[in-house]
């Protein structure tokens, strides 16, 4: 197969879900991030939204909406999202005069941890930029970023998941843990 004829694809796309997964997966994604977001907003600061940060969007996509998938499992949940906060803080503090620069050692090193740790969860390539790119109220958590907004707000989402994709005797949630 030459270099061009790869670009045409040739798989087939994934058959159309159901609606009753479809219901599923919007209740459990509207109970996560509203967990997450009443959490941090009743508890730690009604002035912002700290704890939610861009990439749990995307990994409410995984955890509630794709569950079987190895990405969406509660290991790649956790240990992306906390390997790339590090990795993106680390990468500020030592780059963030070129945030160019930063921002792409950001995301390429937190994907080959994630691929190294068995954690990949492509959200986590967003936790890791948005610790370079997030702005002065990211930047002064240093790595207080990786506990709050990143690790305790995964934590409360994977809660969320484990309560309630369980619910329905269609769906069950992990597929496993290591």
């Amino acid at each position: 197969m030459s270099y061009w004829e790869k670009m045409k694809g040739g798989g087939q796309s994934p058959p159309q879900v159901g609606s009753m997964e479809i219901l599923w997966s919007w209740i459990g994604s509207f109970l996560g991030i509203a967990a997450v977001s009443l959490i941090h907003y009743k508890m730690l600061d009604q002035t912002g939204m700290l704890m939610i940060i861009g990439s749990f969007g995307a990994s409410a996509v995984l955890i509630y909406g794709a569950i079987r998938s190895p990405l969406a499992q509660p290991r790649n949940l956790i240990g992306g999202h906390v390997f790339s906060a590090i990795i993106g803080v680390t990468a500020f503090q030592l780059f963030g005069g070129d945030l160019w620069l930063a921002a792409a050692l950001a995301v390429s090193t937190s994907i080959a941890v994630m691929h190294f740790t068995k954690t990949l969860h492509p959200p986590g390539g967003a936790t890791a930029l948005i610790a370079v790119i997030g702005g002065e109220s990211i930047h002064n958590l240093g790595y207080m970023y990786v506990i709050i907004p990143t690790a305790s707000g995964a934590m409360i989402m994977l809660i969320v998941a484990l309560l309630f994709n369980n619910m329905p005797k269609s769906r069950k949630y992990p597929e496993f843990w290591q």
